[in-house]
């Protein structure tokens, strides 16, 4: 019984601390007819982040939206070619690569 006090106590705790993450808020997808689906279907499991750093052609973009729908991605499959044309046109590979913002340095 102790020892679950102790696990429970440090969860709570870990729980109040402030996160401390290297960029300051999830990136944000790129308007468009099909930005909420992808937001609903993709950020789920993902930071949005993980999906504009990626630069794909079609194939490989239907490719990995057939695996993420495999894998437990809530998506009408009405909606599938729609999202693969968004992702495509939005991320496709002669796009300049994604640079993540870098926070500044502390000075102590």
């Amino acid at each position: 019984m102790l020892r679950y006090s102790f696990l429970v106590l440090w969860i709570l705790i870990l729980a109040a601390l402030p996160s401390f993450s290297a960029e300051p808020g999830p990136t944000d997808l790129p308007a468009g007819n099909m930005q909420k689906k992808a937001r609903t279907a993709c950020t789920m499991c993902h930071d949005a982040r993980i999906i504009v750093q990626q630069r794909l052609n079609q194939a490989a973009w239907t490719k990995e939206v057939d695996k993420m729908v495999k894998w437990g991605a809530i998506l009408n499959p009405s909606d599938r070619d729609a999202l693969i044309e968004y992702l495509s046109s939005n991320f496709p590979p002669d796009k300049a690569p994604y640079v993540a913002p870098r926070s500044a340095r502390r000075q102590h």
